[in-house]
């Protein structure tokens, strides 16, 4: 047998972890958490353009909750138990090879310890399935041994991804509480999403201003019932924000008590974390390449920002926060040189909400993120007095905590919510 087929073969090994190889992309499947429902939808389909065989996982079971606490210490944060227990109860449900099979989790690189679930990932599977390598998606240079493979065409593809998963999430959430026949806004939701998935097969897909007309286009139609409903925004930390497994299907559960969900889009944290780049320069006197790619980086994603949202006030919609406003709320509340976490984002999308009509505000926090309970909790009084309809309740997400307790905290903010409205 030849060297290079006997490579193929065998797995590399670094501190008794397997390490991704390059052929391995041939016949491997790689597992990704369900954090993002919209974007991950397209992103799955996008990497499965690229020749990769992905899977975004849908089990959110309890069994999901329990194998997380098996595997994890139960000091650490709850979006790692989450996604840690969703990849071992995935691997036992006997649908895979687990000899074929890779996970997928991403890193920021900042101050919060997502940026450590790697190695905390790695240890869960090794006891059960110490065969899967686990890769790392991300822009800093961590886990270079293990990171998944992006070239400059693929990280271009998946920023517009976002640009494009944002504009469906934000399209929706403004339609499905109001459309006069059941099941309209999804139908729409989907062909958006097929929409998008054709650009990036057939080319087109920097075209954005065309695609996100069409976007807009396509749940502008949906007929509307025109009734006044309670506006929620959520905000908190990105895994809970978004997951619905983290937050036990928040947004469902807002639409079931006849209010609007308004969850701030995703673009907003990536131009949060190339300002924080750009803001660590000017705090601490930084001059470097590094810093200069950001600026130019920042530029080009808010003027792209700032032309979704003329689209969308055209269309009709509401348009996403202005990433300079966002930082200008900030500033009344929080210095942004507090960006462990979400840091300085969640009172600065928690006073926009307030400023844009939305002034009742789930502030979803899972157990373990402490720069959410600062950042988050911490700001809510000096909310509260700057804004004096500010209506804001904070949701722990924890193993312990059961979803009646947590829906019986909204709904008592929602009492308050629907006085308001109709007062």
């Amino acid at each position: 047998m030849k060297k290079q087929e006997v490579a193929k073969n065998v797995k590399d090994y670094t501190n008794g972890y397997p390490v991704w190889q390059p052929w391995m992309k041939e016949s491997y499947k790689i597992l990704i958490p369900d954090m993002l429902p919209w974007h991950f939808a397209i992103i799955e389909r996008l990497l499965r353009g690229e020749g990769y065989d992905v899977e975004v996982l849908k089990n959110d079971s309890r069994a999901v909750i329990d194998e997380g606490l098996k595997h994890v210490h139960n000091d650490t944060c709850y979006p790692c138990l989450c996604t840690v227990g969703q990849y071992i109860d995935a691997l036992k449900s006997g649908k895979y090879d687990v000899d074929h099979v890779a996970v997928l989790m991403s890193q920021s690189g900042g101050g919060c310890r997502a940026s450590n679930y790697i190695p905390l990932i790695r240890k869960a599977l090794h006891a059960e399935f110490p065969q899967v390598p686990v890769l790392s998606l991300n822009f800093s240079g961590l886990e270079k041994d293990s990171s998944f493979p992006i070239g400059a065409k693929l990280m271009l593809k998946l920023v517009f991804a976002i640009f494009y998963g944002d504009a469906i999430m934000w399209c929706y959430n403004q339609t499905k509480p109001y459309e006069a026949e059941a099941g309209a806004s999804d139908a729409v939701r989907d062909a958006a999403m097929d929409l998008v998935t054709l650009r990036f097969e057939r080319g087109g897909w920097m075209r954005y201003k065309k695609v996100i007309k069409k976007i807009v286009s396509l749940f502008a139609a949906v007929k509307r019932t025109g009734e006044k409903k309670v506006k929620v925004g959520i905000v908190g930390e990105i895994y809970v924000k978004y997951s619905a497994l983290g937050n036990n299907h928040l947004e469902d559960f807002l639409l079931s008590e006849s209010c609007e969900p308004v969850v701030p889009v995703l673009m907003d944290y990536v131009l949060y974390c190339v300002v924080n780049n750009i803001n660590d320069g000017r705090l601490y006197g930084k001059k470097s390449p590094f810093i200069t790619v950001n600026k130019l980086l920042y530029s080009v994603l808010h003027r792209i920002q700032k032309n979704i949202i003329k689209i969308f006030k055209k269309g009709g919609f509401e348009p996403i926060h202005d990433f300079e406003h966002l930082r200008a709320c900030a500033d009344k509340v929080l210095n942004q040189g507090v960006k462990m976490g979400e840091g300085w984002l969640i009172p600065a999308e928690m006073a926009a909400l307030a400023e844009t009509g939305t002034e009742n505000i789930v502030c979803a926090q899972p157990f373990g993120c402490l720069p959410n309970h600062i950042a988050g909790k911490g700001a809510i009084r000096t909310l509260k007095n700057m804004y004096k309809n500010e209506n804001i309740v904070a949701v722990d997400y924890d193993p312990s905590a059961t979803k009646v307790n947590q829906e019986n905290r909204i709904k008592l903010m929602l009492a308050t919510a629907r006085e308001n409205l109709n007062g």
